[in-house]
């Protein structure tokens, strides 16, 4: 039998040992396990000493030297806009219509965004390929999609090597519907959920982003006239900051879940959703760290700031709750907990492996940095990892080096299906023309666009642009400013006359931690906790940033 990938030469059958957090019913742990692989899906878990499933016994056989865990999965992420820098946010919000309105705004994020994915050419396929690989090297394996228009008519996502929650590749995971704007007719939202969605799918909906009384009045316009609710089991609330403690109960009562991201609430707002009343409540959480401009630069970070913001306030979550946001309590948001989220035989095999495996394995996932992340597994197909561990598989199109100590990484990015336009481009080649656009503002060069991936004969590639989905304008947004909070209409200053020259956001948090932490100490409303703790999440550069003061 074939392999199901035809990115994967191999024939897709192989075991990785180690310590295995399976995430499973039991939050069971094999101290000393192994992971058996056939194809796309997990064979068996078990321990390494018993006799192996059929089919097995000469297969190739990988000693991670790690910790296994089941792969990250992102419920919330602008995945577009993670090629900027971090906006030093200039004061506190009540709610986002205020700091979407910000002439800051414009020229650090939605300006720059505008100018290269709309004003100039060859910027696309560099995006898409710079913010997939950010995802790989911190463990994430399913994120929210690119928001793609073709010269087809048709609005899309992109089908890359990460999964995409919104078309996911796979006709046994059900797609998920997102939705940026705010719901302005309750029993037209309720109707959609139920047709679409109800026991099925997932609708991630952005709800409740402030702490003011607007941002909660989205959450009450989820109310009918008839008193019920425009909420069923369906409703992902992500953010839902604005929420009040007696909104909780509501939202468990008609099967809602919701999705915390601390870190940009905390930039933007001071403050974030009330999370222990969600716990109290009862409610499925999930984890998304927003985007680079006010958020966390991987999810493998925003669990650090969930950890430090729990631990602060009551330990409100144990380390073991925290994975499950990330893990198996987010694939029961998206209702994909069946075949995704923990390591369990029948299941698709997507694995991370950590370095070490020594004390508890979430303890150690919680302070992994991107250094630590030795192997990316994504459908049974390895895609990013140490050498030592991507060699034995013999597959290869990239090596860069991430960290302090310059540690290897090797990148595996072929991609036979999904969307073709990234085609050839090498992971540097797009880092040197983003930075090249970035750096060159308000005047960047335009690019000729990159060799597409062997098409059928006969088929006309389709022809893509970008979709800002939080671009804040009237009419070229997914997301418009609320006509009520928007500043009055007035001529707009031309880009050109407003960008300046920017910098390109690192890959990880590994490749300049110093600067990643300074960043994050000069944030006017982050609290001094999470300035104060945060480096200490991060051992091993924290290790090497002292020893280099000392040379």
């Amino acid at each position: 039998m074939p392999p199901i990938s035809a990115d994967f030469p191999l024939d897709m059958r192989y075991v990785l040992l180690g310590k295995v957090i399976t995430m499973d019913t039991d939050l069971s742990v094999v101290n000393k396990g192994a992971v058996y692989v056939n194809r796309d899906t997990i064979e068996a878990v078990q321990p390494a000493a018993s006799p192996p499933p059929d089919g097995f016994k000469d297969c190739l056989k990988i000693n991670t030297k790690g910790t296994i865990y089941p792969g990250l999965i992102e419920l919330h992420n602008h995945l577009s806009y993670n090629i900027l820098p971090a906006w030093k946010v200039p004061k506190k919000y009540g709610n986002r219509e205020q700091w979407r309105g910000d002439p800051d705004y414009r020229k650090f994020i939605s300006g720059p965004m505008r100018m290269l994915a709309k004003e100039r050419t060859g910027y696309l396929a560099a995006l898409v390929r710079y913010v997939e690989c950010k995802c790989l090297l911190a463990g994430v394996t399913t994120s929210q999609g690119i928001t793609l228009a073709s010269n087809a008519g048709v609005i899309k996502y992109y089908r890359g090597i990460v999964r995409n929650v919104e078309k996911p590749d796979d006709p046994a995971l059900p797609a998920a519907k997102t939705r940026t704007d705010d719901v302005d007719d309750a029993e037209d939202f309720l109707q959609k959920l139920q047709d679409d969605s109800f026991h099925r799918r997932c609708r991630l909906l952005h709800l409740s982003e402030g702490k003011d009384q607007f941002a909660r009045k989205q959450f009450l316009n989820l109310r009918l006239a008839s008193g019920e609710w425009a909420i069923t089991n369906a409703l992902g609330g992500i953010h839902a900051a604005g929420l009040l403690a007696e909104d909780f109960p509501v939202l468990k009562a008609n099967g809602g879940a919701i999705v915390w991201s601390p870190l940009s609430n905390l930039l933007l707002y001071g403050d974030t959703a009330m999370i222990q009343a969600a716990k109290e409540n009862g409610l499925l959480i999930g984890l998304g760290s927003d985007w680079s401009p006010s958020g966390s630069k991987n999810l493998l970070g925003e669990l650090k700031i969930a950890k430090i913001f729990s631990d602060v306030n009551g330990k409100i979550f144990s380390d073991e709750e925290l994975v499950m946001m990330v893990t198996i309590n987010a694939a029961r948001i998206l209702k994909w907990d069946s075949l995704l989220g923990s390591i369990e035989a029948g299941k698709r095999a997507d694995l991370i492996v950590s370095h070490g495996s020594q004390g508890s394995g979430y303890r150690r996932l919680l302070r992994s940095s991107e250094s630590d992340i030795t192997l990316v597994v994504i459908n049974g197909v390895p895609r990013c990892g140490t050498a030592k561990l991507m060699e034995a598989f013999d597959v290869e199109t990239e090596r860069l080096k991430i960290g302090p100590q310059q540690e290897e990484r090797v990148l595996y990015l072929r991609q036979t299906a999904g969307t073709a336009f990234v085609g050839t481009l090498t992971l540097q080649e797009a880092r040197n023309r983003l930075r090249t656009g970035l750096q060159n503002l308000p005047d960047p060069p335009n690019f000729i666009e990159p060799p597409l991936a062997d098409l059928e004969e006969g088929m006309q590639p389709e022809v893509f642009t970008l979709v800002l989905d939080n671009d804040g304008e009237i009419g070229q947004s997914l997301r418009p400013l609320s006509p009520m909070l928007a500043p009055p209409p007035v001529a707009a200053a031309a880009l050109e006359d407003i960008l300046v020259p920017m910098e390109l956001d690192e890959l990880t948090v590994a490749d300049d931690p110093a600067k990643y932490f300074s960043m994050l100490a000069n944030q006017t409303n982050l609290p001094d906790y999470v300035k104060d703790k945060l480096p200490g999440f991060y051992p091993r550069l924290v290790h090497e940033i002292s020893r280099r003061a000392a040379l």
